[in-house]
């Protein structure tokens, strides 16, 4: 891997892109469009706020609101209701026992989130989703997400708002501190990890994975732990035009991560690693091809990122794969298509 350039890092604020009807269809045609109780308008009737400091006394940036009793009697149920569409295809009877237990709201970002703290009461055991406004970038990197990754992910939209499931992890920047206390054994594993997690961004163009854009799943094993690094911020999906900005190597916040793979791997076993991890793409590519043909044969139409973006990103790509397929990209829906058809050696369709 290469030394990171600390001059890189993404636009400050991002575009927000509309879902356009073609994109409507293909959610509605796989079961992501749903009619829901609660838009995202509907949460902004709080009339009080305060700010949600962690365990260590930190301001987390995100506040705690509140609504008149009126406003929940109306909200609350509805939010459970949400939480079981998405976990349970809206089996009613699994919300006796369920209710909210907080909602919070950041206006750090793009999304300006609203995040749901659903509690099971018989337990006392909680689970969290998020309602945002729905962009299309961010719908698309879901959607790439799901089919390309190793993780599935629930999420549902209803005209403009978009409604995501927590992704459980340990929240990367506090990992990657964490990474020099580990065993040599489990240090090498999370090398190999970060290395298939840089592949896997770089081939379907997910941009911004600084440590707090991604979590950590450790599950233990025979001998040390396996680690999985999943992204959990989807905004920079094809959308910026630098080509380092989807390579998480790149990112001064990943640096101990780099160190470490520069540590303990040579070219060859980089080089293994990254063509295990395209090899891993290129067969859910076979398994999923019908449904990728259908959101391609609407991403490919779309603008979800501004023209000098598409055409810097164009001529990076030209010069980093010495090749000429980029040469008609006319957006960044083409563009991606284009990386994954270099994967698996021919055209997707």
């Amino acid at each position: 891997m290469k030394k990171i350039d600390r001059s890189d890092i993404p636009s400050k604020k991002k575009i927000s892109y509309a879902i356009r009807p073609e994109l409507r269809s293909y959610l509605l045609q796989y079961g992501r469009e749903r009619v829901l109780p609660v838009r995202y308008t509907d949460l902004l009737r709080f009339n009080l706020s305060t700010p949600l400091i962690d365990k260590d006394g930190q301001d987390t940036l995100w506040h705690t609101v509140y609504y008149n009793e009126h406003e929940m009697e109306d909200l609350f149920p509805n939010l459970t209701y949400i939480y079981a569409l998405m976990h349970t295809d809206g089996d009613i009877k699994v919300m006796e026992h369920l209710s909210v237990a907080r909602i919070d709201y950041c206006t750090f970002g793009n999304s300006k989130p609203f995040r749901v703290r659903i509690i099971n009461r018989l337990n006392d055991n909680y689970d969290h989703f998020y309602i945002k406004v729905a962009d299309a970038s961010r719908v698309y990197g879901l959607e790439l997400e799901n089919l390309l990754s190793p993780n599935t992910i629930l999420y549902l939209t209803d005209n403009n708002t978009l409604i995501e499931e927590h992704i459980p992890g340990l929240p990367g920047d506090i990992f990657v501190n964490s990474v020099s206390n580990a065993t040599k054994f489990d240090q090498i594993r999370i090398c190999k990890e970060f290395v298939k997690f840089n592949e896997r961004c770089f081939v379907r163009l997910l941009g911004d994975m600084r440590s707090y854009n991604f979590v950590v799943d450790i599950t233990p094993d025979i001998e040390g732990n396996q680690y999985r690094l999943r992204a959990v911020d989807f905004d920079q999906q094809s959308y910026e035009g630098r080509l380092k900005l989807y390579l998480p190597q790149f990112f001064k916040e990943n640096l101990k991560l780099v160190q470490l793979s520069m540590q303990y791997m040579n070219n060859a076993t980089i080089r293994q690693y990254q063509e295990e991890e395209r090899t891993l793409i290129s067969n859910r590519i076979r398994a999923e091809h019908h449904r990728l043909n259908d959101l391609f044969n609407v991403m490919c139409m779309d603008e979800i990122a501004p023209i000098p973006k598409v055409q810097q990103l164009k001529k990076e790509l030209t010069n980093h794969h010495q090749t000429t397929v980029f040469n008609n990209c006319e957006n960044m829906g083409q563009i991606v298509y284009e990386c994954l058809s270099l994967v698996v050696g021919k055209r997707l369709n």
